[in-house]
């Protein structure tokens, strides 16, 4: 057996066994039997799969250039084979309210991606510029969608200038963004909770001296303040702020799916009749056409049918926002036109070489503060829709984990950090989030107890970061090892 059998027969039994100790051994009656006799059989399929994709290296190829998403592919598909705990209508409601949640965030990292930043971890700074408005705009009680406009004006200048200050600091640690991102949104949110909690009412005086709150203050400002009037309280409600994007525009979900599919069948068709009439826009990829058409048609006729019985199942789900749809769709748009644009090719100059670039005319540095700051601004209306949709501020912990969540996401969509596309955030999120939802079934499934789902749901996300990050160096050695032995 040479090495590379030997390694592939090593990892299918490690990895193979270990996923059909745990997901087969129900089949078998369960116990430590029923397990060994999973794993035996789970590291078998693992081998012969190894062993087809060796037959098959173009398959092989995509799938290692891919593995993050085909791992969180197989986890999904693992996860609903052995929860039972949730149903159909829970899942789609859960992930249908969760992708337009958090969409926005996700288009935000594209941009630094390309200009040559990897992931934005800095779009926490975005974050914090969202929430410091938001509490403002609660301050002066303005309310439902002219309060929600407030909110992203407010947020804009602040976001535009942490933005600015987060690029001048990328452009001194040229090579480590990613690190000083995740240092500067450390920093920056330390600033962040030393002025809610001590700056208001200590510091900065909210009342005159000697004034009592209660008749001072209205009833709106008292709830932001903590009873003894210094900080802001830990959790703030966020009142007619709550679903002040969604509430304008709802479709019936149904209605929504079919209006959905049309449209994406008929783009699809229409990318596949420009590129077959221009081949130098990219390859007419008919398989993909037409497996995406059967794809829309299902849903389509699925929900005619739906529509037609009145299905009191499907009939039931949430209905659409189309308002934040429709800014999440205009800003997918806005970012493929600006890539098109002068500003966009000078993105993509100084993200595939600084060199080339600085040679070629284009200034370099405000390129990429430039790219910061169009991230860290979009970052915060990201959060803004994310927090008006949730319709509670979570005040000193709600930005913490925004740039991790968001950076994995963008990863499992297939990203890198060094490529990224508006396709990459719609799939990452679409996957992030069903693992979510489905991890706490899936510990209580395989384990016993759903907070091994919780745990498995943490390990997912910086493992996830650690393999893409890991990735990148070894294909980056790779590089320079196969242009040296071209030399």
């Amino acid at each position: 057996m040479d090495k590379k059998s030997l390694r592939n027969l090593i990892i299918s039994v490690v990895i193979g066994g270990f996923l059909g100790y745990f997901a087969l051994k129900a089949l078998f009656g369960g116990g430590v039997l029923g397990g060994i006799i999973g794993a035996v059989i789970g590291a078998g399929i693992l081998y012969l799969i190894v062993y087809l994709l060796s037959l098959f290296p173009k398959v092989a190829s995509f799938l290692a250039n891919n593995i993050v998403t085909v791992i969180f592919v197989f986890f999904v598909l693992l996860g609903f084979m052995v929860t039972k705990e949730i149903t159909l209508k829970n899942y789609i409601e859960q992930l249908f309210e969760s992708v337009f949640r958090n969409s926005f965030l996700l288009l935000s990292l594209i941009i630094p991606v390309i200009a040559g930043l990897g992931m934005n971890f800095g779009i926490v700074i975005g974050a914090i510029s969202a929430q410091l408005a938001l509490i403002l705009v609660r301050w002066f009680d303005i309310p439902s969608t002219l309060g929600f406009v407030a909110c992203m004006a407010a947020s804009m200048p602040l976001a535009m200038l942490f933005g600015w200050l987060t690029g001048k600091l990328y452009n001194s640690t040229r090579g480590q963004e990613m690190i000083a991102g995740l240092i500067v949104s450390f920093f920056a949110s330390g600033i962040y909770l030393f002025i809610l909690l001590f700056a208001v009412g200590g510091i900065i005086p909210v009342v005159a001296k000697g004034a009592i709150i209660k008749e001072v203050l209205t009833v709106t400002q008292r709830n932001l303040l903590n009873p003894l009037g210094v900080g802001i309280r830990v959790s703030v409600d966020l009142g007619s702020l709550k679903y002040s994007l969604d509430g304008i525009w709802r479709l019936p979900f149904v209605s929504f799916t079919i209006i959905a599919a049309t449209c994406f069948l008929a783009w699809l068709v229409f990318q596949y009749l420009r590129k077959k009439k221009n081949p130098a826009l990219g390859k007419a990829n008919i398989m993909l056409t037409v497996a995406g058409s059967i794809a829309c048609l299902f849903f389509i006729i699925f929900s005619a049918w739906v529509l037609a019985t009145k299905n009191p199942t499907y009939m039931a789900l949430r209905e659409a926002p189309m308002a934040t749809i429709i800014v999440i769709m205009l800003l997918a748009l806005a970012t493929n036109f600006l890539l098109k644009t002068k500003l966009g090719q000078d993105f993509r100059s100084v993200g595939h070489s600084q060199q080339i670039a600085r040679v070629s005319g284009i200034n370099v540095d405000r390129t990429r503060i430039l790219a910061t700051v169009i991230s860290t601004v979009l970052a915060a209306w990201g959060m803004l829709i994310f927090l008006q949709n949730i319709g509670t501020l979570g005040t000193y912990t709600q930005h913490a984990q925004i740039g991790m969540f968001s950076v994995a996401s963008m990863l499992v969509g297939g990203a890198t950090t060094s490529r990224a596309a508006v396709k990459n955030a719609f799939i990452g999120v679409l996957l992030f989030q069903s693992m979510f939802i489905l991890s706490p079934a899936m510990g209580k499934a395989l384990f016993g107890n759903p907070l091994y789902g919780e745990n498995f749901r943490t390990f997912m996300v910086y493992g996830v970061i650690a393999i893409a990050l890991g990735l990148h160096i070894w294909r980056g050695l790779k590089s320079a090892q196969h242009k040296v032995e071209k030399e």
